[in-house]
């Protein structure tokens, strides 16, 4: 709850991510560490800690880019961009 994670239903464990509120621009990494988010309707799930440095716990939900910046470790392999819809 208090690190910067989140739930995906497909990228591995270990991922770090980048997403940003396409609101506001702001971002923010986590690590992906868990499978979900349950809902169909959201790719990922964020700590509570993501979404507050996000600015979204009192939204909810916001729509966000996702851009794999890492995979399992210190070594960083080429960024890919997902633009779809996602929650906290």
């Amino acid at each position: 709850m208090h690190a910067l994670t989140a739930a995906h239903r497909t990228l591995p464990f270990g991922t770090m991510v980048r997403v940003t509120d396409r609101k506001t621009g702001t971002s923010v990494n986590v690590r992906i560490n868990d499978r979900g988010p349950s809902r169909p309707d959201r790719i990922i799930d964020l700590s509570y800690e993501a979404a507050r440095k996000l600015g979204i716990v009192a939204r909810g939900t916001a729509q966000v880019e996702i851009t794999v910046i890492g995979r399992g470790g210190p070594q960083s392999e080429q960024s890919s961009v997902l633009r779809e819809p996602a929650g906290r």
